[in-house]
């Protein structure tokens, strides 16, 4: 066996073995372009299998050009992805659906009520002035609590006066605690423009009350002490209220207003039986599958069953690593994309069985009809790869996931389907060429003794 050869079986062997590794481990850690590191606790299953809530949001767009409308709503769904990450929703499915939509699966979620609010809110936040008197000193309600007039203002760094908003600040606000009351607040940090203007805003109002409003709403009045150029904290607020504040002042306002059209609600019991339900039609039609080819190519048929379970584990653990969720329409892509791989193994035999019949050598026979099946095989797959690609972006147009579950399911399939019916078949039937199997050619086909000049000698 030639070196090429043998670095080809050890990569098979390697890659089977990973593949059981992370199939096996309900752990695994992926780098994640951005340097994250992530938990993939087993696979990723979507909202159809796991259960959960579903919500559409409409966005308001009067009042909004035509040429700004894409991407305010590119924007709006990129704030509310944001949101629900850094929220905790495990795994959530946020897709744009027609021209003023965003459709937002939250897969395992059943209490949503605290997450709706957090992608709805604006979380506009501004700093207001209080108002004063003749004398300067400042006004109060009857309830003792100080009065505010209008937003504080201030000049930029380009000479122009400019609101004091959270508009103004970096996306780096955290939820902090008092050392001395142990209280929780919310730090924050301007950027060039927004320290420039709190300066200038601080040194008017020492020893005054600086009102800090959200969406309209005054939640602090610090009194400002000192003056104070690009940092500071939100006080007055209850864990859970600075909770979703640092994260709203994080991930931005939303661009246009939105409201919930629609909300659905999935059982997971539906979800675990689908599951339960879609492996036993899988694993019956593996079983007859491997049967089949068994019984029917013998020998070859055993190469390709050991390659067709190999190709099995090699998907799942894609699927795992990526990962995809697999929605119910995934499982049946998986399942189809099973009997596409041994499609081509098929294709591959049959060519085998004419040359051996033509009076071709067993190694000769293996390697023509590899050759010659192969433009065939590559024309079938390319012709369904093409399919997967606009099924996927009618899906990502009209915000349907399960017509995208399925098209990137069946797309992965019929790319590792390729390399396993041609690269690892071809590499186990070539290990038997030379060996005393091959004397034996009703080993490799039924039919091969109605050649009697084929012989097993020689081989590629």
């Amino acid at each position: 066996m030639s070196k090429r050869r043998i670095w080809l079986l050890a990569l098979i062997v390697v890659l089977w073995g990973l593949s059981a590794l992370a199939i096996a481990n309900e752990n695994i850690s992926l780098a994640l372009p951005g340097g994250s590191v992530v938990d993939r606790p087993g696979l990723r299953l979507g909202l159809d299998l796991k259960g959960g809530s579903h919500l559409v949001y409409e966005a308001d767009l009067s009042g909004v050009s035509a040429t700004e409308r894409e991407s305010l709503m590119e924007a709006a769904a990129q704030t509310i992805e944001r949101r629900i990450n850094a929220f905790g929703v495990a795994e959530p499915i946020i897709q744009r659906q027609g021209a003023n939509r965003i459709s937002v699966q939250l897969p395992g979620v059943r209490d949503i009520s605290r997450a709706i609010i957090l992608i709805g809110q604006t979380a506009q936040l501004e700093f207001w002035e209080p108002l004063l008197d003749t004398d300067g000193s400042v006004k109060f309600t009857n309830e003792g609590l100080p009065m505010f007039f209008r937003v504080a203002e201030g000049l930029g760094k380009d000479g122009q006066s400019k609101k004091l908003t959270g508009a103004l600040l970096k996306h780096n606000t955290a939820v902090v605690f008092d050392p001395t009351t142990n209280q929780p607040q919310v730090s924050f940090e301007f950027d060039e423009d927004g320290a420039l203007i709190f300066r200038q805003v601080t040194s008017r109002l020492i020893n005054k009350p600086l009102g800090i409003f959200l969406d309209g709403q005054l939640i602090s009045a610090p009194t400002v002490r000192a003056v104070i150029s690009n940092r500071g904290v939100i006080e007055g607020l209850t864990l859970e209220e600075a909770r979703s504040l640092s994260i709203q002042l994080n991930s931005g306002r939303l661009p246009v207003p939105l409201t919930i059209v629609e909300r659905e609600d999935v059982d997971p019991t539906l979800g675990e039986d689908s599951i339960h339900k879609s492996l036993v039609a899988g694993g019956i039609g593996l079983g007859i599958v491997l049967l089949f080819m068994i019984i029917y190519y013998r020998l070859p048929g055993l190469m390709a069953s050991l390659a067709l379970v190999m190709y099995a584990m090699v998907l799942l653990a894609i699927f795992k690593m990526l990962p995809v969720t697999l929605t119910l329409a995934g499982i049946a892509a998986f399942i189809l994309s099973i009997g596409m791989a041994v499609d081509a193994n098929i294709l591959i035999f049959e060519r085998m069985k004419e040359e051996l019949w033509g009076g071709r050598t067993l190694g000769a026979a293996i390697e023509t009809g590899f050759n010659r099946a192969w433009s065939s095989i590559r024309d079938s797959n390319l012709s369904t790869i093409i399919t997967c690609v606009i099924l996927y972006w009618f899906g990502n147009n009209f915000g349907e996931a399960r017509l995208m579950g399925f098209a990137l399911t069946l797309f992965i399939g019929v790319v590792v389907s390729m390399f396993t019916a041609i690269t690892v078949t071809r590499t186990f039937l070539r290990l038997f060429v030379g060996t005393g199997m091959a004397q034996r050619l009703g080993l490799f086909t039924a039919q091969g003794a109605r050649s009697g000049s084929a012989t097993s000698q020689g081989g590629a």
